[in-house]
């Protein structure tokens, strides 16, 4: 597969706008700036100013060359031609909410007005929302994906195991939306409840249609 720039364009741009603020947050930001909130909104662990300022940063180069590496190393690399449009665009959805979230929290830091209990689960849910959108469009590999034993042994329980995906993926996202607008401490349940959801249902379902399928060749 050949790099094509275009595919690279927004990403990388992310990345040098993310990393120009950096200095500027460096050169601003407090000596401790906030780093973790709990369900109530409120900060509840603190870090260094060059923590705050450079961490995101580094993670995004990081997620970016992984990216790039996965396909060339995957032992099924051919298939990634079959689904480099959702693969980027995968990449780029995760660039560009890990910017938003370090743009949020860094303004945040400087005093600036910002309702984290709210926009950062709103911003989860619609990150899960649009990757239910495109997750049905991905072909089976080893990195990216609901990659179970059932899955990655059959074409067509991976097949049938992201078209279910797609659809948790979109009712749980708006489900994380919703809980930050429900109080506390009901919204810690409802999370729980849903993060359970979201994480079992595809891998049970995976298991239940590789049984269906080995007992339909006996």
């Amino acid at each position: 597969m050949k790099l094509k720039i275009k595919n690279e364009i927004f990403s990388i741009f992310l990345i040098l706008l993310t990393s120009v603020a950096s200095i500027y947050f460096y050169l601003n930001f407090p000596e401790k700036v906030p780093i973790h909130w709990n369900f109530k909104g409120e900060v509840d662990n603190w870090g260094s100013k060059e923590f705050g300022a450079f961490f995101v940063p580094v993670i995004l180069i990081f997620i970016y060359v992984m990216f790039l590496v996965l396909p060339k190393i995957d032992p099924k690399k051919d298939r990634y031609t079959q689904f480099m449009k959702p693969y980027k665009i995968l990449q780029n959805l995760i660039i560009a909410f890990l910017v938003i979230i370090y743009f949020v929290t860094g303004f945040y830091a400087l005093g600036y007005e910002m309702n984290v209990s709210i926009l950062i689960p709103v911003m989860i849910g619609g990150l899960f929302v649009i990757i239910g959108n495109y997750m049905s469009k991905l072909k089976s590999n080893w990195f990216v994906g609901i990659r179970t034993p059932w899955t990655l042994s059959s074409e067509n329980v991976w097949n049938k195991t992201h078209r279910l995906g797609a659809r948790v993926f979109i009712v749980g996202g708006i489900i994380l939306g919703i809980t930050a607008y429900v109080p506390n401490p009901v919204n810690i349940y409802l999370f729980v409840i849903n993060l359970i959801f979201i994480v079992f249902t595809p891998v049970v379902y995976s298991y239940l249609e590789h049984k269906k399928e080995n007992n339909n060749k006996k």
